[in-house]
């Protein structure tokens, strides 16, 4: 008999642990790609530490903060995904169906505040690094 999905639990490690995949091995198992794709952030960010000669820590950070974003992009899709598409998506062959409550909406409103504020951020952090030269900070 297949385990019952959580969605609340799906959207919150989405949230929280995004960045390293933990929602889509939550979902998908251990050998998901893009799971996968979100694990690779962190040793691209060693990588471009290792080579540049005391690159800027924008830089060595850029891949952890794109998996980040993309991860809250992923939570708020699962959270707002209605519950009947869920269970058929999810929870096919078990007997629990799911029910949405509050705490899944208070999680999406501070997905989407940190999310949205990270994004903003990183876009202008990037056009002030490409575009002067880091001139403002």
């Amino acid at each position: 008999m297949k385990r019952h999905k959580n969605k609340t639990l799906a959207t919150a490690l989405a949230f929280l642990l995004g960045a390293v995949g933990a929602h889509r091995f939550y979902l998908k198992g251990s050998v998901d790609r893009l799971g996968l794709l979100h694990v690779c952030s962190l040793p691209l960010a060693g990588i471009i530490y290792g080579v540049g000669r005391g690159p800027n820590p924008f830089w060595v950070l850029l891949p952890i903060l794109v998996s980040t974003i993309v991860a809250h992009i992923e939570a708020l899709v699962i959270g707002l995904t209605p519950d009947e598409k869920w269970d058929a998506a999810y929870n096919a062959g078990t007997a629990h169906a799911s029910r949405s409550h509050w705490v899944l909406v208070l999680l999406l409103v501070l997905t989407m505040l940190v999310g949205a504020t990270l994004l903003i951020a990183t876009i202008s952090r990037l056009f002030d690094l490409l575009f002067t030269g880091g001139a403002f900070g």
